[in-house]
């Protein structure tokens, strides 16, 4: 027997159990991994809340980094003691979970689990974010929300060193701080915020909006935007947007709204190298800074929820076995 984060239905963070599960044996093409850091994500709380519809009992988690233990038939690319992450793994909030082995990426020496669990999800966002979802360019001016949340810090870094102009939003004094150190040049409280990035870009609005929080911000966010802008919503922090009448792009300038989702831009081997060998090389290297805010016992997951949820946490907040 080993140990598991189990839903048994959906609800708040209560409803996470540490409980006692067999250890799960890999099927062709898939790796046991021993457990060293599990990243707790947004998605993991729409899972367990119910606004994404999942089987139940359910444990949550798809961003871990550890060792390998054990392969599947037909495994060539990995071996027993290898240490790899991966954003798309299954049940993660465990001892052990399972990871396909197109889904592994190769942990490069230099990092460490906590480093490499912090950027095989959030890292990558970032990376599709400013490449693909809308491909910043030098003197870009982007509207980042939640800028000292795990992915602010990290796309700020990677906005600035492409040569884009950053202006974050933030909820205290504290994450302010943390937004500056990353580089964002205008660091906002969120009152208010659409008409300040009127005044800063001198009324023309920014180029680009990304958007994790959702309700709160949306009509914000739409209204930060320059003609033609583009509003990329890619979480839902505090709650679902409501349905959109297309009209409003219209009168707001012809705008742009996307919807990503990282699975849709890890499609191939070719595009997960590209985007975790960019991500990690710069971890690395030291250019790209990982915070990890905070770390709890698998067993105190339920906390973890509790305080992604209410805002209270910065940087990465990582799941230990």
């Amino acid at each position: 027997m080993t140990h598991a984060i189990v839903a048994r239905q959906a609800g708040g963070p209560e409803v996470l159990e540490y409980a006692d599960v067999d250890q799960p044996v890999p099927s062709p093409g898939q790796l046991l991994v021993k457990v060293a850091a599990a990243g707790v994500n947004f998605i993991d709380t729409y899972k367990r809340s119910g606004t994404y519809k999942v089987p139940y009992p359910f444990t949550p988690g798809s961003e871990a980094a550890g060792t390998v233990e054990a392969v599947g038939d037909g495994v060539t690319g990995f071996t027993i003691g290898d240490r790899i992450a991966t954003a798309e793994g299954i049940n993660c909030y465990a001892d052990y979970a399972l990871v396909d082995e197109d889904a592994a990426l190769p942990v490069p020496a230099g990092i460490d689990d906590f480093t490499a669990a912090a950027l095989s999800l959030q890292g990558i966002t970032a990376h599709f974010l400013m490449n693909s979802t809308f491909k910043v360019e030098p003197g870009h001016t982007v509207l980042l929300h939640a800028g000292a949340g795990g992915v602010g810090l990290l796309l700020t870094q990677m906005l600035k060193a492409r040569g884009a102009e950053v202006i974050t939003t933030v909820s205290s004094d504290e994450k302010e701080e943390l937004a500056l150190d990353a580089g964002a040049d205008h660091v906002l409280r969120y009152e208010g915020f659409a008409e300040r990035v009127r005044d800063i870009t001198g009324g023309t609005g920014a180029d680009v909006v990304y958007d994790g929080v959702g309700k709160d911000t949306f009509d914000g966010s739409l209204a930060a935007l320059r003609v033609r802008g583009m509003l990329v919503l890619f979480g839902a922090a505090s709650g679902p947007v409501p349905p959109v009448d297309p009209q409003r792009l219209n009168s707001g300038g012809s705008l742009f709204l996307t919807r990503p989702t990282i699975a849709h831009h890890l499609r191939d081997a070719a595009e997960r190298r590209w985007r975790s060998d960019e991500v990690f090389a710069a971890a690395a290297d030291g250019s790209l800074k990982v915070r990890i805010g905070a770390r709890y016992p698998l067993s105190q997951a339920a906390q973890a929820h509790r305080d992604l949820e209410g805002r209270r946490t910065t940087g990465k907040v990582v799941l230990v076995p």
